[in-house]
């Protein structure tokens, strides 16, 4: 039976309007000219950018319908079978329509097909091969992600940070925003940011989402939780070592995970107030939180802190913030290093220092023998894995373990091939904090001044209308070493200023201060 009409289809695989567009134009050139040889009436056009791996095509949907509609026999043109199907539903629709006479012509340039029970044998061989060439494409590019991701190379665009190198074929840091991102991250981490706030200071970086606006927090909470950032790829729940440089320690990272499961816990009003230290301080009295409030007096609006007083009955009353920030001010004060003690201090630091160095070959071989077991180690596990003796669960939990015990010893080999301050950094960091407490005291940045109090004191109460906390070692130290050097000088009166200096920052206390660390 010959159809006395033909529905013309052309399809590109892509669905971007840059992409394959002479596809389109070619095939319907090629097609009309073919239909013009053999006299063959085109009635209608349906013209599709869609891939036709899975069903669910708008304007083949169209052209089933229509064919579906028809009183009269209907003839299909187009390239090639695979252009009408690459998947079992739409080709099982079409072989359908052929045995209940609703097509009844296809005409290929390129593929012989007769209505015959040989001709629809070999329809259904071109969809299933079509079908196997769409599937086995996928498999080949799923394959080829899984091995890149198991050399350590970033698949795709490179996150914020890292830029793509188009030679290694993988990623590495941009000279500045690389810097932006770690200090999102410490600052993060030292409560002096949130979401909401890196948002928008991202902005003034000058870094902006697709539509040139400030980035969502759903996009810098993914920022913040990724792992990439410490040199690893997460990759459908495994772990990967990367072969790029991280950004970050994998210490800081957990910090900032920390720090967001704390901020993630509901609160019960929606509105936000800008009560600094409400989460900083317990009452004295009774051990509940400490709440804030606005109230009016003197004329003007003040911030109050008070005890919630939800477990019992508590007499402590209110404390303006004013009062507060001078009482927080006191207390860092009093652990704020002279500023006369850092000459003798820093130089007694480059001495360790320069003893340290004689013992880095030492730590160094103990690094690099770490380093091969715990390659054995994984090397075995994946054996086992492969053998089928360890069980996917185990295997993924130990290996995860194993590449991070392993990605945390080439830190510490880097850092020492750096400068191996391992025990002299965390001093140096401390001594630095204790130099800049006066200049944080007189900030007056309530975050940054929050922050100190929190890394510096704990048992951190208002009693009685007073802020009492108690100091971290060695802080403790620093304050111990400071009252007792008031009291040498006391006796001390008739010493130089120079000599008041050296007597100061040479007392034992703190040697045994800078000691500790080591």
């Amino acid at each position: 039976m010959k159809p006395s009409k033909y529905f013309l289809y052309v399809r590109k695989s892509s669905e971007s309007e840059e992409k394959q567009v002479m596809s389109i134009e070619a095939q319907i050139v090629e097609l009309e000219q073919d239909a013009k040889r053999e006299g063959i009436k085109i009635t209608e056009r349906f013209v599709e950018s869609k891939s036709a791996k899975t069903p669910g095509r708008i304007e083949f949907n169209k052209m089933i319908e229509k064919i579906y509609a028809s009183k009269e026999p209907v003839g299909v043109i187009a390239w090639h079978p695979d252009r009408l199907a690459r998947n079992s539903v739409d080709g099982g629709q079409i072989v359908y329509l052929i045995d209940i006479q609703k097509i009844a012509a296809l005409r290929f340039p390129t593929f012989w097909f007769e209505p015959t029970p040989q001709g629809l044998f070999m329809l259904q061989v071109a969809f299933g091969q079509s079908k196997y060439y769409s599937d086995n494409l996928s498999e080949n590019v799923k394959r080829g992600i899984r091995q890149k991701i198991r050399r350590g190379e970033w698949i795709g665009k490179a996150p914020l940070g890292y830029v793509n190198n188009p030679k290694t074929r993988n990623i590495e840091p941009d000279p500045v925003r690389s810097r932006i991102v770690q200090k999102l991250f410490e600052d993060f981490a030292k409560g002096k940011e949130s979401i909401d706030s890196t948002c928008h200071r991202l902005f003034d970086f000058g870094i902006t989402n697709g539509k040139g606006t400030v980035w969502y927090k759903s996009a810098v909470h993914w920022l913040l939780t990724n792992p990439i950032y410490t040199g690893v790829i997460k990759y459908k729940d495994e772990i990967f070592e990367g072969t790029f440089e991280p950004l970050i320690s994998t210490e800081l990272f957990e910090a900032v995970q920390s720090r967001l499961k704390q901020n993630s816990r509901p609160r019960k009003s929606k509105h936000k107030h800008d009560f600094v230290f409400t989460d900083l301080l317990k009452c004295g009295e009774c051990g509940c939180s400490i709440t804030a409030q606005y109230g009016k007096g003197n004329g003007g609006t003040y911030r109050y802190y008070r005890c919630t007083k939800k477990k019992v009955k508590c007499s402590q009353g209110y404390l303006r913030e004013e009062i507060v920030l001078q009482q927080m001010q006191e207390q860092i004060l009093k652990v704020a290093m002279p500023e006369e003690w850092s000459p003798v201090v820093f130089t007694q630091m480059t001495k360790w220092e320069n003893e340290e160095r004689k013992e880095r070959q030492i730590i160094a071989q103990k690094i690099e023998f770490s380093l091969s077991e715990t390659q054995m180690k994984l090397d075995k596990l994946v054996n086992g894995f492969v053998d089928g003796v360890i069980e996917r669960a185990i295997y993924l939990q130990k290996k995860e373990e194993l590449i991070k015990l392993k990605m945390s010893l080439e830190l510490k080999q880097k850092t020492l091939a750096k400068n191996g301050n391992f025990w002299l950094e965390p001093m140096r960091e401390f001594l630095e904090l204790a130099h800049s407490a006066e200049k944080i005291a007189f900030s007056k940045d309530l975050p940054e001044i929050k922050s100190f109090i929190e890394q510096v004191g704990t048992n951190r109460i208002i009693k009685d209308k007073n802020v009492v906390l108690e100091f971290h070692e060695p802080f403790s130290l620093l304050l111990e070493n400071k009252r007792l050097s008031e009291g040498v000088l006391k006796k001390e009166k008739g010493a130089k200023k120079e000599g008041d200096a050296a007597l100061l920052a040479t007392s034992p206390v703190v040697w045994e201060l800078l000691g500790s660390n080591q």
